[in-house]
């Protein structure tokens, strides 16, 4: 028997378990262990049940990651699964945790289910490019139904025990001891006589509803607003084989599809962004001694949508936190912000009345700052003004505590110079959310030359609570993030300045699987914002070098996008839908006039060179100077933040993928053609003379 699954008797039940930690994936020795034991537990005559469980704190989470990209081992797993479906004496898996991947397959392959009321169960495999490659495509639709298989394969997103029970995919709930739970369970099964129910042979899920139409659907959906992405439609068409053909022709067609997604170049980039985010976390020269400080309390400075949302996500973590506003006006709006924003997630049904009002009451509004005395964590979210921020900085340093940390949400300007205003620069840092701050994923943590390993760990601690995926950056104007989208900008509205529209290049950057374009982007995020920062940095730039002017033309005009029903597009009142600003043509021709530019048609191909690879450039500029740790770090932030095509592993990969000598060489070119904002990068330089990726660089070399 192995080491990670021991089997032992409890009178007629065969009591297996995993023990492999920390998430009892299924490596080789857990899949040779479940294999000898379950063949051990058939042989037993005096074995009448049999009982899965696992030690720690969850059922098999999935695949072991130390196996991804090597050579497969015997025994597979769908060879585990069918000799476990197989067996003759009724098995029950008991789920607690998550049953992820191929654990949930495992538990599919059992005959019976029972779940703790915690418990999550779900097959994340499209989440890196594949699909559930042992049995989940055909076992899952046989018992929950194909829309609902549909829902989880696709999405990849879990469910919860209950919602499990209600489609048939647990049997039932439990709570208290594992082991006295399955083993309950499993006496019961040989007390009411029950022969294995195999989930291969059942037929419940397939009958009752229009398959064919259900199929149809979801693909239909899946090519719109999955546009490009590879292994969804092959979850559909595994899932498809399981409403036409029998179990063992079901399974192969799901080998074959798994085959293809295996093959595929988004796998690549998707198990790339699967690490990288696991990488992003460890910080090369934080001491490992190096303890967060408990943070029980926190406050935000600014009841705009930013710190609203920023207030929501320590409410959401279950943190009591203070919401400062300049006065009682301005407090009730706040307030009225956060409730409105919780009350749509009610009426969405993804939040009950009773969490809404729970989570409601742990924000409290103040008005004054002496009620910050005895926090843990300040966060402030004012105006992106140097002079403001001051004011807010000194004021913190004079009433909080010492120890407290005191953190900046600003987007762009220097940590260190906010770090300055206190007497202790040691215990500010920066952390930049992004909006909506309740919803999305990226933290960038700003490390500031004084900020100390203690805060910096906390600050990380902070972000896991907060379950959002931090970065560790440095100070530069825009950090990582903004810095990059600042040349991806520019350059999209250069392209407008040479010839094109913004419908050609939002959609040819859409095609190429961003989220959303830039100048759609722009018009959602106030065309205002990128002015006030284009007039700090004009005042910087060298004689040689300017921005484009549509931008600036657009605001003179009002037209500030979303906000005043005009941008680059127009919008009509109550609908964010994008429309053709017919005011916006004269401002192109008159842009290109000026500059001496003779407008001309662009194809695709320029536009996504000119724009991706301009975030490419900077991205080298920034690992160089050590603004980013790692080039995967860069990834994330693109990923989680900007609305990066996953499948394209971020711009970091995606260049790596495309090699870096053809990268720059159409750097160059666009360098002599359009001057010095194509400057190479050093590290780009380098990198492709040696014939390396970024991803081989470290700091130092």
């Amino acid at each position: 028997m192995s080491d990670v699954v021991r089997l032992e008797r409890r009178g007629a039940i065969a009591l297996i378990t995993v023990n492999n930690p920390p998430v009892n994936a299924l490596g080789v020795a857990v899949r040779q262990g479940l294999l000898e034991a379950f063949r051990a537990a058939e042989a037993d005559a005096e074995v009448r049940a049999v009982a899965l469980v696992c030690e720690g704190n969850t059922f098999i989470a999935g695949a072991d990651i130390k196996e991804f990209g090597k050579p497969p081992q015997a025994p597979s797993l769908p060879d585990v699964i069918a000799f476990i479906e197989g067996a003759s004496k009724p098995s029950v898996a008991v789920i607690h945790g998550t049953a992820l991947g191929g654990g949930l397959e495992v538990a599919l392959g059992c005959h019976y289910r029972i779940a703790r009321g915690d418990a999550k169960v779900g097959l994340p495999e499209v989440k890196l490019g594949l699909l559930p490659g042992a049995g989940g495509t055909q076992r899952l639709p046989r018992l929950a139904g194909v829309a609902k298989a549909l829902d989880m394969i696709v999405s990849g997103q879990p469910i919860g025990a209950a919602e499990a029970v209600e489609h048939h995919i647990v049997d039932e709930l439990f709570e208290g001891d594992l082991v006295e739970a399955g083993l309950a369970y499993a006496h019961r099964m040989v007390e009411e006589g029950r022969a294995p129910r195999r989930t291969g042979e059942q037929t419940r899920g397939l009958e009752g509803a229009d398959n064919e139409a259900l199929i149809a659907a979801r693909h239909a959906e899946v090519a719109k607003r999955m546009r490009g992405l590879f292994s969804p439609l092959r979850c559909i068409a595994a899932v498809e084989a399981a409403t036409r053909l029998p179990l063992a022709e079901g399974l192969r067609r799901e080998r074959e599809l798994f085959a293809e997604c295996l093959q595929s170049p988004q796998r690549a980039a998707l198990v790339h962004s699967f690490f990288a985010e696991r990488q992003a976390s460890k910080i090369a020269d934080l001491p490992a001694d190096a303890k967060p400080r408990e943070i029980r309390s926190a406050a935000v400075i600014g009841g705009g949508t930013m710190g609203v949302g920023i207030a929501l996500c320590f409410a959401n973590a279950g943190l009591p936190v203070k919401l400062l506003e300049i006065d009682d006006a301005a407090l009730g709006r706040a307030l009225q912000r956060a409730r409105d924003t919780y009350g749509a997630s009610v009426k969405r049904g993804s939040l009950s009345e009773e969490a809404m009002e729970k989570r409601l009451k742990l924000v409290e509004g103040v008005t004054d700052y002496a009620t910050l005395a005895e926090v843990d964590l300040v966060i402030e979210a004012v105006f992106e003004d140097m002079g403001v921020k001051q004011q807010v900085f000194e004021k913190l340093d004079a009433v909080c505590r010492p120890g407290a940390i005191l953190a900046s949400n600003t987007s762009s300007l220097d940590v260190n110079q906010i770090a300055a205003f206190t007497r202790r620069p040691e215990d500010v840092v920066g952390l930049h959310f992004f909006s909506p701050a309740n919803v999305m994923r990226l933290l960038e943590v700003v490390r500031g030359e004084k900020t100390s390993h203690e805060v910096l760990a906390t600050a990380m601690a902070i972000g896991k609570k907060l379950k959002k995926v931090s970065v560790v950056v440095g100070v530069c104007d825009g950090f990582v993030g903004n810095r990059m989208i600042f040349q991806y900008g520019r350059e999209a509205e250069f392209l407008l300045e040479e010839g094109a529209t913004p419908q050609q290049v939002d959609g040819a950057l859409r095609n190429f699987g961003m989220a959303m374009g830039p100048f759609a982007m722009r018009d959602l995020s106030g065309l205002d914002i990128g002015q006030a920062i284009r007039k700090r940095q004009r005042a910087t730039l060298p004689p040689d070098r300017d921005f484009p002017t549509v931008s600036d033309r657009l605001c003179e005009a009002g037209m500030l996008g979303q906000k005043t029903g005009a941008g680059y597009y127009r919008y009509e009142p109550g609908n964010r839908t994008p429309l053709e600003n017919p005011d916006l043509a004269p401002m192109l021709e008159a842009a290109s006039r000026e500059k001496g530019v003779e407008r001309r048609t662009l194809d695709e191909a320029y536009i996504i060179e000119r724009t991706i690879y301009a975030l490419v450039n900077e991205g080298a500029k920034i690992l160089e100077e050590g603004i980013a740790q790692r080039s995967s770090d860069i990834d994330v932030i693109y990923l989680n933040g900007y609305g990066f095509p996953a499948f394209r592993g971020g711009p970091m990969f995606y260049a790596d993928s495309v090699g870096l000598d053809t990268v720059l060489a159409k750097v160059k070119e666009l360098h002599a053609r359009c001057g010095d904002w194509w400057k190479p990068a050093p590290l780009l330089e380098r990198l492709a003379a040696e014939g390396r990726r970024f991803s081989d660089w470290q700091p130092g070399q």
